[in-house]
C-alpha cells in the first residue's frame, strides 16, 4: 500500500520529488521500489479518485 501511494504521488503533475520517511532499512527498500512501479494507467487514477471521493472526502471536507 505504501509503494501504490508514492507511486501515486510520482504520478502527479508537477511533482518533481517526493521525500517519504524511514524508520528502518527494509521501509528504505520499500520507498524505492515504489520508483521502480509502473506508472498508474487512468484508470487506476480513476478507481483512486472514486475511492477518495465516495469514501475519504466525506470525512475531511466538512471539517475545512
Amino acid at each position: 500500500m505504501a509503494q501504490f501511494a508514492l507511486r501515486w504521488i510520482l504520478d502527479q503533475p508537477g511533482v518533481t520529488v517526493v521525500i517519504p520517511g524511514a524508520r528502518n532499512p527494509t521501509q528504505v527498500a520499500g520507498n524505492i521500489g515504489a520508483a521502480t512501479l509502473t506508472p498508474l494507467t487512468e484508470a487506476d487514477l480513476k478507481v483512486v479518485q472514486t475511492v477518495y471521493d465516495e469514501l475519504i472526502r466525506p470525512q475531511l471536507h466538512t471539517r475545512w
